[in-house]
Parts: structure tokens; C-alpha cells; sequence
């Protein structure tokens, strides 16, 4: 919250996405701030970066 304050950010990038624990952390952080996520990191390049898709974020959070 104080980062959010000291910047104004508009929203966040989530990189290197390999566990629903940091996955799912980020929903309340953005839900605190009120700023959407806008891109998630699905391996190591800049290339990688795509922008964020709520219903597949979802789903992949709750996939077996």
C-alpha cells in the first residue's frame, strides 16, 4: 500500500507465475490497491510477457 501511495501505480505485471500461492497473493493485493492486473509472466523473456486473461487465470488456479 505504501509503494501504491509513494507512486500511483495503475497496475500490476505478475512475472515468473509457477505456484497458486503467488497467484492467488496477488488477487488480494490488486483487490487492496485498486489496480487491475494487466500482464502475467509465462517464462523467462520479455517475449513471454502476455497480456493478463482473468477466466484462464482462474481456471489454472483451480486445475488439478
Amino acid at each position: 500500500k505504501m509503494f501504491h501511495e509513494a507512486t500511483h501505480i495503475t497496475g500490476v505485471v505478475l512475472t515468473k507465475l509457477d505456484g497458486t500461492a503467488k497467484g492467488g497473493i496477488v488477487l488480494g493485493v490488486c483487490e487492496s490497491i485498486g489496480v487491475p492486473i494487466r500482464h502475467v509472466g509465462v517464462g523467462e523473456r520479455v517475449a513471454d510477457l502476455r497480456p493478463f486473461d482473468r477466466t484462464a487465470f482462474v481456471d489454472g488456479l483451480f486445475q488439478a
